[in-house]
């Protein structure tokens, strides 16, 4: 080596010094922005938090040592009772706290928050660590947020006054030239427009009050909801309705709980309604809870 060719490494020394240890903080894992703590590579991919698994009560959610829950509001039965999320009753608080008791999270350690349906699964950050609300699981909404796998089979219904000429329908072809209506967003929209398909525009209203308001006042001839919520309707709130029928083909789509895009908790709530379902825990609880949604007519 000349002198000249050891001045210049001499000279070079520090800033190699430096690449190195640039590249050794690069190496780190990332910082989860809520909590500090190392955020899993894998996060919104289905697996379990790379630190350590899943943890029970030690997980990275969004306030430490607490799991924040969202839902709408109203709450409606019977996925809810009292319109009280936070007491227990009802198929999906049943189902959020048996959930969260899988993560490590007993009642005193879960919160709710209020958020809009439509807003549960839109672009954006969320304010709970996980959201209930009778959300079906479809590739559209996948490209938002995350689901935890399924939780409930769903199947969508039709629900007509008694008076009506829809209530003795049997088949689609009897609802074709029908005044339709559902909640905006929803997929029981969906089934009206992509499996109905009737030669009048639905009618689409921003919940589900407001579209049986529209039923008791004869502005739509019937209305799809998901098969519990229309024999909950039809038992205790327009009892001068009936459930008509449910629509054929419903047992591929299933509601699950909606995550933050990317969430390195995807994977451990996935894996905790997987074993609330092999262990019998959902289906007991839909029994409990869901038991009078057992059967209705089949529209072909």
């Amino acid at each position: 080596m000349t002198p000249a060719s050891g001045s210049r490494v001499a000279r070079l020394a520090p800033f190699a010094a430096l690449l190195v240890a640039a590249s050794v903080l690069t190496a780190c894992a990332p910082q989860d922005a809520r909590t500090g703590e190392s955020a899993s590579p894998a996060a919104g991919t289905g697996s379990a938090q790379a630190a350590g698994g899943c943890a029970k009560g030690a997980l990275a959610t969004r306030k430490g040592g607490t799991l924040t829950i969202g839902t709408d509001k109203p709450a409606y039965a019977p996925w809810f009772a009292d319109d009280k999320p936070e007491n227990g009753n009802g198929f999906e608080s049943a189902v959020a706290y048996a959930v969260a008791d899988r993560l490590g999270y007993p009642k005193d350690r879960v919160s709710w928050v209020v958020s809009p349906f439509n807003k549960a699964f839109a672009p954006g950050a969320k304010d709970f660590d996980f959201d209930i609300n009778q959300v079906s699981i479809n590739d559209d909404r996948r490209k938002s947020v995350d689901f935890s796998s399924g939780y409930y089979d769903v199947r969508q219904a039709v629900v007509a006054l008694k008076s009506s000429r829809l209530a003795s329908a049997g088949s689609l072809a009897d609802l074709k030239g029908a005044k339709l209506g559902a909640q905006v967003g929803t997929t029981s929209l969906a089934s009206i427009t992509d499996r109905i398909r009737p030669t009048t525009q639905p009618a689409v209203f921003d919940d589900n009050d407001l579209a049986k308001a529209a039923l008791k006042n004869g502005q739509i001839d019937a209305l799809v909801v998901d098969l519990p919520t229309a024999f909950y309707i039809t038992g205790a709130e327009v009892t001068d309705a009936k459930v008509v029928g449910q629509l054929e083909g419903g047992g591929t789509e299933q509601f699950g709980l909606v995550l933050d895009k990317g969430s390195a908790l995807t994977g451990c709530v996935s894996q905790a309604v997987d074993a609330l379902r092999s262990d019998g825990t959902l289906a007991r609880l839909e029994k409990q809870w869901l038991s009078d949604a057992v059967s209705a007519p089949v529209l072909k």
